[in-house]
């Protein structure tokens, strides 16, 4: 473990989000968000909650309708051990709660999910479809990201694609999104790590302001998902609303290659630089 630890601290990567060592899943440098190389983007974290909570007892049948995760503090680029429980058991439906520690006891995210029955119903002819798809990957922009102070972090770990908008342009956005790792080394990401890695990236897509000066972080993550993703691919049709305040919000639609499957909402904590 101490080995793990410090080649997380040197800065060295893995090909994965996580490496699984008994119940700790230690971050490697893919997890570093783009403020600041010791810290970790929202998304695999979110993600590790996620995939602790579908995992929790009696969920087979079950899957997570919507999930809220709250950053209790910056998240540092070290070992992580989750801890879940059924709060709110249920023939049909459960609540769970779910939080992430440090291996010194430091809580960093807490979460909560409801977990609905899987399956499908018969609905009648008039219900309306959920939104048609976007223009896919291969018809977006492989566009620049906004300046990092670090080369390898979770923005290398994604590949990109813009349909509408940049991260250098200010206002809106849509962007598909792709993992390039795995979320835990060895293990084949599902479609709610998928969702959940890329979820956390709707206020960097639609960035109002520019990062150079201002900080725009996020304290929470809220995903509604009404079906499964299709493929590997996801993208978020995102906008951020500034109003002056140091609070915003930034939201966006979630779509695979079929349609549209769920929604996302960030409170952000908004921040001048000093220059």
């Amino acid at each position: 473990m101490a080995a793990a630890v410090r080649q997380v601290r040197e800065g060295m990567t893995a090909e994965a989000f996580y490496e699984q060592d008994g119940a700790l899943f230690v971050a490697t440098g893919r997890t570093s968000g783009p403020w600041d190389p010791r810290f970790q983007h929202g998304g695999p974290p979110a993600a590790l909650l996620a995939h602790a909570i579908a995992a929790a007892p009696d969920g087979e049948g079950r899957k997570i309708a919507r999930i809220s995760c709250d950053i209790l503090r910056p998240i540092p680029v070290v070992p992580l051990r989750p801890h879940v429980e059924v709060v709110r058991p249920g023939r049909s439906i459960d609540l769970v709660d779910a939080f992430l520690e440090t291996s010194d006891g430091i809580p960093v995210m807490a979460s909560r999910a409801w977990r609905l029955p899987d399956g499908q119903i018969d609905l009648p002819e008039h219900v309306l479809p959920a939104g048609e798809p976007p223009p896919p990957p291969e018809h977006g922009q492989e566009v620049p990201f906004f300046p990092v102070p670090h080369d390898v972090g979770y923005h290398s770990a994604m590949e990109w694609r813009f349909v509408r908008g940049a991260f250098r342009e200010p206002g809106p956005g849509m962007a598909w999104m792709r993992m390039t790792v795995p979320l835990i080394a060895g293990e084949e990401p599902s479609p709610l790590t998928r969702v959940l890695v890329a979820a956390d990236s709707a206020s960097g897509i639609s960035a109002t302001l520019d990062p150079a000066d201002y900080m725009f972080m996020n304290v929470d993550l809220t995903v509604h998902i009404h079906r499964d993703l299709v493929g590997e691919w996801v993208a978020l049709d995102a906008r951020s609303i500034f109003t002056g305040t140091r609070t915003a919000l930034a939201r966006s639609d979630i779509y695979d290659l079929r349609g549209e499957i769920g929604t996302t909402s960030q409170t952000l904590l908004v921040e001048q630089r000093n220059r």
